[in-house]
C-alpha cells in the first residue's frame, strides 16, 4: 500500500511529523457552512429544473435540463456525502486510528474527493459543448442531440470520473489523511514516488483541460451570439444575447476563479521534485475555494435568470441615468430562441421572410 506500513494506517506516520495550525471552530464552522449552503441551493435548483421539464418538454430543451439535472444532482450527493464524512470525523476528534483501523473511511472519502471534483467539471465542459453545437450547428443539435444520446454521456462521464477515483486502488495504492486531519486525498506530503506524482499530476491535467474545453466552446459560442446579434434586428433576438453572454461570463469566472487555486497547488506539489512546500493552510483554502464551485453552480446555471437579470438592468439603468428599455420579450427558453436565430442568421435570404413569433416566457 505504498509503504511498509500496513493499510490500516496509511498517512499517520506523515500525520506525526506535520502540524497543521488550524482553529477547530473555524474548521468546524466553515464544514457546517458549506455543506448547508451547498445542500440548499443545489435542492432549489433541483426544485426548479424539475418544474422547467414539466413545462417544456422541447427536444431542444431536453438536452440541456438533463445536464444541468446531472451537475446539480452531482453537486448535491457531493455535499452530502463529504459533508458527512468531514463532520463525522470532527466529531471523532479527528482520531483516525480509533475509527479507520482498516483504512475503508480514508479511502472512501478519497474517492469522493476525487469523483466529486472532478465530475462537475466534466459535465461543465459537456455543456459548454452541448451550448456550442446548439448555437453554431443548430440543425445538427435538433436531429442527433437526443436524450437517449445525452444519457449515454452522462453516464460515460460519470464512468470515466469512478475509473480515475478508483485508479489509486486498482493500483494498490493507499488514499492518504492529509495534514490538518480533516479528510483525505492524493498523498500531498513528501511526494518522492513516480506515481504518486503521476495521480496529482493526472487530477490537475484533467482538471486544466475540463476547464479549457469550457472556456474554448463558451468563447465560441459568445462570438457566434454576438455575430448574430449585430446581424440581427429582432427584439427578441438582442435580449436572448445579453442574457446568454451574462451567464457564459458568469460560468467562465467562477470556474476559473474556484478551481484555479487547487488545481494550481495539486500541480506544484506533483511537479516539486524538492518535496512539497504547500502548507496545510494554503491547500485548505485551495480545497475551499473549490468547493465554492458546486455552491455556486445551480446559481450560475440555473438560477440567473431572465427575471434577476432584468430588475439588475433596471436598477443599474436607473443609477447611471439611462432609458430603461421594455424587457417583456426577454427568453428564458434561450437554448430554443438561439437555435432559431442562428438558423436565420445562416440563410440571408430568408431572415427578411420569416417572422419570429414571441415564445411563452417560461416564468409567465
Amino acid at each position: 500500500m505504498n509503504s511498509s506500513k500496513s493499510p490500516g494506517l496509511a498517512g499517520f506516520g506523515v500525520l506525526k511529523n506535520t502540524t497543521c495550525h488550524t482553529e477547530k471552530k473555524i474548521s468546524v464552522f466553515f464544514s457546517i457552512i458549506f455543506m448547508t449552503a451547498g445542500i440548499l441551493s443545489n435542492s432549489l435548483a433541483i426544485v426548479i429544473l424539475m418544474k422547467a421539464y414539466q413545462r417544456f418538454r422541447q427536444k431542444s430543451k431536453a438536452s440541456f435540463l438533463l445536464l444541468a439535472s446531472g451537475l446539480v444532482v452531482t453537486d448535491l450527493f457531493g455535499h452530502l456525502i463529504n459533508g458527512a464524512i468531514a463532520v463525522f470525523v470532527y466529531a471523532s476528534d479527528k482520531d483516525w486510528i480509533r475509527f479507520n483501523q482498516s483504512n475503508i473511511l480514508c479511502s472512501v472519502f478519497g474517492i469522493c474527493m476525487v469523483f466529486f471534483g472532478l465530475c462537475p467539471l466534466f459535465l461543465g465542459s459537456v455543456m459548454a459543448v452541448e451550448r456550442c453545437i446548439g448555437v453554431t450547428k443548430p440543425i445538427f443539435h435538433s436531429t442527433k442531440m437526443t436524450s437517449r444520446h445525452v444519457k449515454m454521456m452522462l453516464t460515460m462521464v460519470c464512468l470515466f470520473a469512478v475509473l480515475i477515483a478508483l485508479l489509486p486502488i486498482l493500483r494498490f495504492r493507499a488514499y492518504q489523511i492529509q495534514a490538518s486531519r480533516t479528510w483525505c486525498f492524493y498523498k500531498t506530503e513528501h511526494v518522492e514516488d513516480w506515481e504518486d506524482r503521476f495521480y496529482l499530476l493526472l487530477f490537475s491535467c484533467l482538471g486544466f483541460l475540463a476547464l479549457a474545453i469550457s472556456f474554448l466552446c463558451n468563447a465560441v459560442t459568445g462570438i457566434t451570439l454576438l455575430r448574430v446579434k449585430f446581424k440581427s434586428q429582432q427584439r427578441q433576438g438582442r435580449s436572448h444575447h445579453f442574457e446568454m453572454i451574462i451567464q457564459l461570463l458568469a460560468i467562465m469566472c467562477v470556474s476559473c476563479i474556484c478551481w484555479s487555486p487547487f488545481l494550481v497547488t495539486m500541480a506544484r506539489i506533483g511537479i516539486n521534485e524538492g518535496g512539497s512546500k504547500e502548507t496545510c493552510e494554503t491547500i485548505l483554502f485551495a480545497l475551499r475555494m473549490a468547493t465554492w464551485n458546486q455552491i455556486l453552480d445551480p446559481w450560475v446555471y440555473i438560477l440567473l435568470r431572465k427575471a434577476v437579470l432584468r430588475n439588475l438592468y433596471k436598477i443599474t439603468s436607473g443609477c447611471c441615468g439611462m432609458h430603461v428599455i421594455n424587457l417583456h420579450m426577454w427568453e428564458l427558453s434561450s437554448i430554443k430562441n438561439s437555435l432559431k436565430v442562428a438558423a436565420i442568421s445562416e440563410s440571408p435570404g430568408s431572415s427578411k421572410q420569416i417572422n419570429l413569433q414571441p415564445l411563452t416566457s417560461m416564468g409567465q
